[in-house]
């Protein structure tokens, strides 16, 4: 109950906030999804927002709310004028919040992409594997992630749970909902019996605390998702836009030896270790939303309670969608 009051008053402040028209814009603010505390996200990106303020020319601010819902609302808002974010809140913000992708991270291999896992405490052998994780008979508690998280919520609910027809509020004894970081502590503290996350925050426990990282153990893996997007948004001035898709594209790449090595350096403390930004668009949500829809449909045809005529009905309607993306995939160019 705290935390949905704190979060209505967050709201209610971001609405009553006047917002900036495009030629007031004297500083950035930058907002992050609270995959951890806002401390540790505040230290690891510090010197990353101290780089783009000086290759763009304005303040860069950080902007921490305590879920992804206070960033997308951040954005609407205009609070939040440029975002990292998972693919599905990117693609809230993209529908809700007047954002767009414009670039997303990569490895220092130049590789892109990292994967959801539900994950247990290293010392249990009584879970090992997705059978396990589905028996509704032991009583486990489970923590889910933030709703609008693509590999704590969306990938999971749908490649755990609706592909296999569990709900995990009537399967287990409790449910509970936190950050990739609380999840990770509460599975290693035995709070949880198991948790959903993700490589990139596994890893990043590994470089931040190491004796915690120790007692995780991975019992399910999804298939690739693409690589965190960065979202402005749509109606930033122009000649904004170009200085800060400039820097993102050109840091690491371009400049002295010493400088690339800097930014180099840099990229490789923030988050779980980065290495030069990628170009990208909405294009890479596609796969989001199909997978939103494949969730939907698959809940609409284990349905007891529709009928074969609203089940049929339903279904066309998702199925309508899905071609009408696919058709949409073919005119965006590929990430």
């Amino acid at each position: 109950m705290k935390r949905i009051l704190a979060a209505g008053l967050a709201l209610a402040a971001l609405a009553s906030a006047p917002a900036r028209a495009a030629d007031e814009i004297k500083e950035l603010n930058f907002g992050f999804i609270s995959t951890e505390s806002s401390a540790n996200l505040a230290k690891s990106f510090e010197p990353l927002l101290k780089d783009m303020e000086k290759a763009i020319g304005i303040p860069v601010k950080p902007f921490f709310v305590g879920d992804y819902a206070g960033v997308i609302e951040g954005m609407r808002f205009k609070k939040v004028d440029v975002a990292w974010f998972g693919n599905k809140s990117a693609m809230e913000a993209v529908d809700r919040s007047n954002g767009e992708v414009f670039v997303k991270t990569a490895k220092p291999d130049g590789s892109s992409g990292y994967y959801a896992l539900i994950v247990t405490n290293a010392d249990r052998s009584d879970i090992n594997d997705l059978k396990d994780v589905l028996d509704c008979s032991k009583g486990f508690n489970f923590g889910n992630g933030d709703p609008n998280s693509t590999s704590g919520f969306l990938v999971p609910g749908y490649y755990v749970f609706a592909m296999n027809n569990v709900d995990p509020v009537k399967c287990y004894k409790r449910v509970v909902t936190g950050n990739h970081e609380s999840n990770l502590l509460a599975v290693a503290n035995k709070q949880v019996d198991f948790a959903t996350n993700n490589t990139e925050n596994v890893t990043r426990l590994q470089m931040t605390r190491p004796e915690e990282a120790k007692k995780i153990k991975e019992v399910w893996r999804s298939p690739l998702i693409a690589g965190d997007p960065i979202v402005w948004r749509k109606d930033l001035p122009a000649d904004l836009k170009a200085k800060i898709y400039t820097f993102f594209m050109t840091y690491g790449r371009n400049g002295t030896p010493e400088e690339i090595e800097h930014a180099r350096a840099v990229l490789a403390k923030t988050s779980d270790g980065w290495g030069p930004f990628l170009a990208s668009s909405d294009a890479q949500l596609i796969p989001i939303r199909q997978l939103e829809l494949f969730k939907s449909k698959v809940k609409i045809q284990n349905d007891d309670k529709l009928s074969a005529d609203e089940k049929a009905k339903k279904v066309k309607e998702i199925d309508d969608k899905l071609a009408a993306l696919e058709e949409q995939s073919k005119k965006l160019p590929s990430m």
